[in-house]
């Protein structure tokens, strides 16, 4: 049996099971491998470079990464045969930030996920929040809007699957112990830390809203696509690629860089997510957001996108000199984290 080798990991994803991982390895599960095994994937980090590939940097940072900067030097963009971004967002970023033309040596592929089952939530009158993130994404935010909320609703729980032992990380949580505490002693959170997706996807499948405050940037959220396919009601900002994923179908409002008055945004629309969800006409809404989502991100036509990519670069460098341009080999990349 042939075994996909297009991508591999790196010292800083060797343990992680975090999103991009994740897309990765379901996508290299997909693919072809005598097609897959005539190209080098690269995800964000840039290591040693194969010159009989075909490469294709395969983008899942932000423009302000260490390890991205490169970009900026067309000899070292040149070095790939196509750059790949997880985002419209994020290649638009990618171009005003580094002057990156966009054209034809850049395309936009999503994130994929496996649609979740049509599912009827629990109407046991107890309404189910979700967060299934990392902590630095809102969690701080998220928990005393939570605590506030528990005044005025008694029907209210929250279940957060937060830690960075994702990404094998583990001493990363430390800074965020307070935080985690907090939620292990609320009567109405329940604190799960890491889980693997599979165990988050059930409680996901039974919540109502997803409460997703970010803070912090991001290209695009795995989180976020599941929660819709999952039919909850998505309750986050419009910052950065969040709006983009979502399609402006959730429940979206202004971020403001203001914590106070982010918090006090979102708590008002929470507390009316929290009101309304269980409306049948909401409800109805929501199956058409599932539909969207499941018909947007689902792996089969992810996998086609990326078929007919590597379909069209085979043939396109068939026969031709893959080595790297001498100037490309002179490029320095970066250690950082995410």
């Amino acid at each position: 049996m042939t075994i996909n080798t297009a991508w591999q990991r790196n010292e800083l994803n060797k343990n992680s099971m975090g999103g991009s991982e994740q897309m990765a390895e379901g996508l290299m599960a997909r693919l072809d491998p005598e097609l897959a095994n005539k190209f080098q994937i690269i995800t964000s980090r840039v290591r040693e470079l194969k010159e009989d590939k075909i490469r294709i940097y395969w983008l899942h940072d932000l423009p302000g990464d260490p390890e991205t900067k490169h970009l900026k030097d067309k000899k070292s963009r040149d070095r790939f045969h196509k750059i790949v971004y997880c985002g419209n967002w994020q290649q638009n970023a990618f171009q005003m930030v580094h002057d990156i033309p966009l054209d034809n040596h850049s395309t936009v592929i999503e994130t994929a996920i496996t649609p979740f089952p049509e599912i009827t939530k629990p109407t046991d009158g107890e309404i189910r929040l979700v967060y299934t993130s990392t902590p630095q994404r809102g969690l701080e935010l998220l928990v005393p809007v939570f605590i506030e909320l528990c005044k005025k609703h008694d029907n209210i729980t929250l279940d957060v699957f937060s830690s960075f032992k994702i990404y094998g990380w583990e001493d990363a949580d430390r800074q965020y112990e307070p935080l985690y505490e907090m939620c292990r002693q609320h009567p109405k959170i329940n604190y799960h830390g890491y889980a693997p997706n599979e165990v988050v996807r059930e409680t996901v499948e039974k919540a109502h809203i997803f409460a997703y405050p970010s803070i912090w940037m991001e290209c695009n959220s795995r989180s976020l696509i599941e929660a819709m396919s999952a039919g909850c009601l998505a309750v986050h900002p419009n910052y950065a690629g969040l709006a983009d994923t979502a399609g402006g179908l959730t429940a979206m409002y202004q971020w403001d860089r203001n914590p106070n008055v982010h918090a006090s945004v979102f708590y008002s629309l929470l507390d009316e997510a929290i009101g309304t969800v269980s409306d049948e006409n909401l409800q109805g809404y929501l199956r058409f957001v599932k539909m969207y989502a499941d018909q947007r991100y689902n792996w089969g036509r992810i996998v086609q996108q990326w078929t007919n990519l590597l379909t069209g670069l085979a043939a396109q460098y068939e026969g031709k000199d893959l080595s790297l341009p001498d100037a490309g080999k002179e490029i320095i990349t970066f250690n950082t984290t995410r």
